[in-house]
């Protein structure tokens, strides 16, 4: 049942999600364009919440942090029994309905966000991939449920994509990070290599950072090299998707190994024409 508080039609809202993720997913919307439009248009409502969540997290107004998560889990909640109060949450409700996401998936998004609330430092590996888990693997598991799929597998490969497209992120991101007192870089790492929290402060890079910077990338490439397998259990277009946007990443990952003092100086992307190439390779790429 739909709810007062928003009464418009749903190609309104539809829109309303295009215009949003076509607007803000400066990567990822190249990939989503190769999608059907009925899968096109569920997965701009998932990235339309995510971003919500996620910019609440990195807002000026963060210590209202909780509040704001707990009106985004009511959110969801409403979506799961088919109903919504405004434009995303109206064409999620749709989304949820037709290709069977659960609502835990969700709630983990939430979850992860809710982390950064309350911690800034990851001691080890593997903490840290239960926060990639949370905030980028549960995406990639709901994209799936999207395109479609037959083998179980296909979740545990998203599960790998989405890790190798985080732990991507995290080192594009490091001096804005450090800007707001957060270090994802397992503190193991850093001590392996002798790396101290004042030089991402400081943005001071030498042979120590360097090595860091090898091991973090060789890590991500091992996890690109085995989530890609995902490609296999999924529809060609989608495929075509997926492709595009860890393409994307993966070439900003190249830009980081030739030039691994960058992440402490800003963040690195590509041109509009180097996203062009990789959703054009992905198109040709070989079924």
């Amino acid at each position: 049942m739909r709810l007062e508080a928003y009464d418009y039609d749903l190609r309104s809202s539809e829109k309303y999600c295009h215009d949003l993720a076509r607007r803000e997913a400066k990567n990822f919307y190249w990939g989503f364009i190769s999608l059907p439009y009925e899968q096109r248009i569920a997965i701009y409502a998932l990235y339309c919440f995510a971003r919500q969540v996620d910019d609440d997290a990195d807002g000026p107004n963060r210590r209202e942090l909780p509040d704001r998560l707990a009106i985004h889990r009511e959110r969801i909640r409403l979506c799961v029994r088919g109903e919504w109060n405004d434009p995303i949450t109206h064409v999620l409700a749709h989304a949820i309905e037709r290709y069977k996401i659960p609502e835990s998936e969700l709630q983990e998004l939430i979850d992860g966000v809710e982390l950064d609330f309350f911690r800034k430092r990851y001691r080890t590996w593997d903490e840290l991939q239960g926060y990639c888990h949370l905030v980028a693997s549960v995406v990639g598991r709901m994209c799936v449920r999207v395109f479609g799929f037959e083998d179980p597998a296909a979740l545990e490969l998203a599960d790998a994509l989405g890790l190798a497209l985080q732990l991507t992120n995290i080192l594009r991101d490091v001096r804005e990070d450090a800007e707001m007192d957060r270090i994802y870089l397992p503190q193991e790492d850093l001590d392996r290599f002798g790396v101290t929290e004042q030089q991402l402060f400081d943005g001071i890079a030498d042979d120590r950072w360097r090595s860091l910077i090898a091991f973090e990338a060789s890590r991500a490439r091992g996890l690109f090299s085995r989530g890609y397998g995902v490609l296999r259990l999924i529809p060609r277009r989608s495929a075509v998707c997926v492709h595009t946007m860890a393409g994307i990443y993966e070439r900003i990952l190249e830009k980081i190994e030739r030039d691994p003092d960058f992440p402490l100086r800003g963040r690195t992307s590509l041109t509009p024409s180097e996203k062009l190439r990789v959703m054009v390779g992905s198109w040709l790429r070989p079924v």
